[in-house]
């Protein structure tokens, strides 16, 4: 018996050693073809699950494609990193597609693309797995400061800030895509001509935010338009770590439009999310200080309609700063309106008798179950007003730019 469990012990510690072997030559063969990348190279990703313990980099290539076997069939876990961040970093390259594979449990951010113009994210699914938590990567697919964005029939879960996010970008597509349990589903931050349309964002804490932020290196982003999707049951408990912007927003968010311009949102299904169907915020709700003399921190040019609203009778969140807003200020009860505005105005784009201009307007339209309230944050909301009389109007629909 003796001799036995001996034998025993040293074949599982031979296939142990293969195993991490294995696992560490895959990784150096992927790297090594990475590097080597000629332009219009495609990178073939045999079918299995690969543990690698570092990030894979791509850098300064034209015209190549990563190409997995299927999302639940090639499989990169990052469980257990030592060296680096992401998972897949790719940078100052041009025309690069990633494919048909799943990127797990990294440090820190599942895929961040930077400088790059023409990237495409296919069939890609991010996940940190087992309960989402403030130790998770923050962001699933992270394209950065890049031009002519693709994320097509792409899946994200567990995410620490958003499970698919563009910022500081122009030309962005986000389509036919799954987001859930992330703190924010989608993310369209300080970025130009974005179409986010035909996706599903449910069980995160937002669903949708459309975000301009200060001290980024692009400003002023705009040109947004979010249609045709599924932004349901966003009620997750914020898991955000704290100090990060996203931690501020209310449990129950179904879209929530922050210091953004030229906003166009339509034909969305918009159910179930308890505290803000669609929300309109300046900058000065987060109540941090604006320190960058060139943002500009008002929405304005935000056309809402045609959209279905609806909403299960009962109360909205009351934890963080803005769900105290709810409980104490707005005092709303279960009677939530679907849209809010918190009525903060940039006087400079009043005419000479106090009425905002025409191009500088939110429009609210022909959006079933219609029900909206001005919060009057401007005045401590004192003169909290549900007539959506002022704001039933049209805004000139935004074209489609970045096709």
């Amino acid at each position: 018996m003796k001799h036995r469990a001996i034998f025993i012990f040293s074949i599982l510690y031979i296939f142990i050693n293969f195993q991490s072997f294995a696992q560490k030559d895959f990784q150096k063969r992927l790297q090594t073809k990475l590097i080597m990348a000629k332009e219009g190279e495609v990178i073939d990703i045999e079918e299995g699950s690969f543990h690698l313990l570092a990030s894979l980099s791509l850098d300064n290539k034209k015209n190549v494609t990563i190409r997995g076997k299927g999302m639940d069939k090639t499989i990169l876990s990052f469980k257990g990193q030592t060296e680096g961040a992401e998972g897949i970093k790719i940078s100052n390259a041009q025309n690069i597609v990633l494919e048909n594979l799943t990127v797990q449990d990294t440090k820190g951010d599942a895929v961040k693309t930077q400088m790059v113009d023409g990237m495409s994210f296919k069939s890609v699914k991010t996940e940190w797995t087992g309960k989402p938590n403030a130790k998770n990567g923050g962001y699933g697919l992270y394209p950065v400061q890049c031009t002519s964005v693709l994320i097509d029939g792409c899946v994200a879960i567990g995410a620490s800030d958003a499970g698919i996010y563009v910022g500081q970008s122009k030309k962005i597509i986000v389509k036919n895509s799954t987001a859930y349990h992330n703190v924010a589903g989608i993310e369209i931050e300080n970025s130009i001509d974005a179409d986010v349309f035909d996706n599903e964002a449910y069980n995160n804490t937002g669903g949708i935010l459309i975000f301009d932020l200060p001290d980024l290196i692009q400003k002023k982003g705009g040109n947004v338009r979010v249609f045709r999707n599924k932004i349901h049951d966003n009620n997750f408990k914020n898991f955000a770590p704290k100090g990060n912007i996203v931690a501020k927003v209310p449990d129950g968010t179904g879209i929530l439009i922050l210091a953004t311009n030229n906003v166009e949102i339509f034909d969305n299904q918009i159910i179930n999310n308890k505290s803000v169907g669609t929300g309109i915020i300046s900058y000065f709700m987060t109540e941090n200080p604006v320190k960058d003399e060139s943002y500009y921190p008002y929405p304005t040019s935000i056309y809402i309609h045609d959209n279905t609203f609806e909403r299960e009778n009962t109360r909205p969140t009351g934890k963080g700063r803005l769900g105290q807003m709810f409980r104490f200020k707005l005092r709303f009860g279960k009677n939530v309106p679907h849209i809010l505005y918190d009525g903060i105005i940039d006087p400079k784009t009043k005419d000479e008798n106090g009425n905002i201009k025409a191009e500088y307007r939110i429009c609210i339209k022909n959006n079933t179950n219609e029900s909206f309230a001005n919060m009057d944050a401007e005045n401590g909301f004192k003169k909290i007003s549900r007539d959506i009389a002022p704001y039933q109007c049209e805004l000139k629909m935004l074209k489609a730019e970045n096709k």
